[in-house]
């Protein structure tokens, strides 16, 4: 059942994720890189990062396990004025947010790219930023209406929603940037459309189950206080990651022109893999591991993180061994185009190793904190968060002040390598805590395992390092022959990793959960 959810899931995420792609590479063509492109995604980094907060982030990790322990616990009727009254605060309180956030956005560009400050960039950057902060409000909602739809297995519409945001970006930028006299002001506007879009495709789903919120209010209300304790220690805890990301955009925005855009186009990329198998698995485990901990089940909660972690392990490591490996021919087969250079190309696949490093890592991150979460125990992996955080900030001096005395080409790839490091700590840290609690123990299959993965990622890797032409062959060849070497090698790859995983005696009935 866990299998299947997930693969709907990730299906659906990555149509999302080829629709984001396409975005990035309309705007890669139509914008290049520029004051205008670093103004609108650090415009759009800021309520992208308070969605991870307060959307995927916090909120979910803690309404999923207390909406779930209402729903195996309470009656209809108490589910229902659970559902009303997390409506009637959450929307108060992101309405109250977006309307500071809009009127106080050249603070907030102050404060999250200070480098701005002195540049034609910060003006604009405010600009959209009043545009798209209420974003936040739309889809902070959106992830209250998915986390119900999903902990009802009705996972195919939350991860189709993404789907929307991509359409309203792409069509804003080929059709709305001609009414614009900045053109990229077509994005910000975009977003803020999106929003919109994505909260109103989930209605009437909700209506469906007899769910839809009629939002009260109510200031001691046990749901909703239990919920707000968690989400405080949660808030950093599960969005370590984005604060990370956000200091990276605050450190480069005092580097050259352009550093902010080439880590988006590199973060964007890791992305991809993140969403699809990170993010997808954590949905689902996310509502099976809160009923099993209600329903008092601590074997099955072991056995629905056993298998994750093993399913993480087998898609996480070929995943960063390609991007690492195909960084060059990824970034020059699907931006390389109109305004965007050879020189950006070369540029973002520095940083896009270096995020790649840190994937599996990610990954593990998405699927060990849900192990806390589902107990309602926000406060270990804030904890474990806040620990992660200072490293990254130590690691951003410690690579990239070397890299910019050195004159190192592109000392924005220390931020991403220091993001990649700290998720190593975040990731193991984690693993500790839920060893030392007795929440989790390997089962059987582990060294088999690990020796059948390692031995399929090294042929697949001797495929494309020996094989792989050059990037100078890359650059010299027409957009669709590029789409066609790079589509043949990934699934050549891919096909190596599963023919190898196969031989070695490997079988999919091994992950049915």
């Amino acid at each position: 059942m866990l299998f299947k959810s997930t693969a709907i899931v990730a299906t659906m995420t990555f149509l999302s994720r080829i629709l984001g792609l396409t975005r990035d590479i309309v705007f890669a063509n139509y914008f290049g890189v520029s004051n205008g492109t670093d103004a609108f995604f650090v415009a759009f980094k800021i309520p992208n990062f308070m969605r991870r907060l307060f959307a995927e982030g916090a909120f979910s990790q803690a309404f999923v396990p207390v909406f779930s322990e209402y729903k195996e616990t309470r009656s209809f009727a108490e589910l229902k004025d659970l559902i009303n009254h997390v409506a009637g605060s959450l929307g108060g309180f992101l309405l109250m947010l977006s309307i500071i956030g809009s009127l106080s956005a050249p603070l907030l560009v102050y404060v999250f790219a200070p480098g701005f400050a002195d540049e034609t960039r910060f003006q604009l950057t405010a600009d959209m930023l009043a545009i798209t902060f209420p974003y936040i409000f739309f889809i902070a909602l959106t992830a209250f209406a998915g986390g119900i739809l999903n902990s009802y297995n009705k996972f195919a519409v939350p991860a189709f929603t993404p789907v929307l945001l991509n359409l309203s970006l792409i069509s804003a930028a080929l059709w709305g940037a001609d009414y614009f006299a900045q053109p990229i002001m077509a994005l910000a506007w975009g977003v803020a459309l999106a929003g919109f879009l994505q909260l109103l495709f989930q209605t009437p789903f909700l209506v469906k189950l007899k769910l839809l919120p009629k939002p009260r209010f109510k200031r001691a209300h046990e749901g909703v206080v239990k919920i707000q304790k968690l989400m405080l220690p949660a808030i950093i805890g599960s969005s370590v990651a984005q604060i990370n990301l956000l200091l990276d955009t605050i450190i480069a925005s005092f580097l050259i022109t352009g550093s902010v855009t080439w880590l988006y186009y590199s973060d964007r990329l890791v992305e991809f893999p993140l969403g699809v198998f990170g993010i997808a698995l954590a949905t689902v485990i996310l509502p099976s591991l809160s009923k099993q901990h209600a329903n008092q089940s601590p074997e099955k909660f072991n056995q629905t993180l056993d298998w994750a972690l093993k399913l993480v392990t087998l898609i996480a490591l070929p995943a960063s061994l390609g991007l690492l490996l195909l960084a060059g021919p990824l970034l020059v087969s699907l931006f390389g185009y109109g305004e965007f250079s050879a020189h950006d190309s070369r540029m973002s696949s520095l940083s896009l190793m270096a995020y790649a490093i840190g994937l599996p890592a990610f990954i593990y991150i998405k699927v060990l904190a849900p192990g806390f979460y589902a107990r309602q125990d926000t406060r270990t992996p804030m904890r474990i968060g806040v620990q992660a955080m200072v490293s990254n900030m130590f690691l951003n001096l410690l690579f990239v002040i070397p890299m910019v005395m050195m004159q190192f080409e592109g000392p924005h790839t220390g931020l991403a390598l220091a993001t990649s490091a700290s998720a190593y700590i975040n990731a193991f840290m984690l693993y500790r805590g839920l060893k030392r609690q007795g929440i989790y123990q390997h089962l059987d299959g582990w060294g088999k395992l690990l020796l059948q993965a390692l031995l399929a990622n090294a042929f697949m890797a001797t495929f494309l390092i020996y094989l792989s032409p050059s990037i100078e062959s890359w650059l010299s060849w027409p957009l669709f022959e590029r789409l066609q070497y790079l589509l043949g090698f990934v699934a050549i790859a891919a096909i190596i990793y599963s023919v190898s995983l196969f031989v070695s005696g490997f079988r999919p009935r091994h992950l049915q959960h």
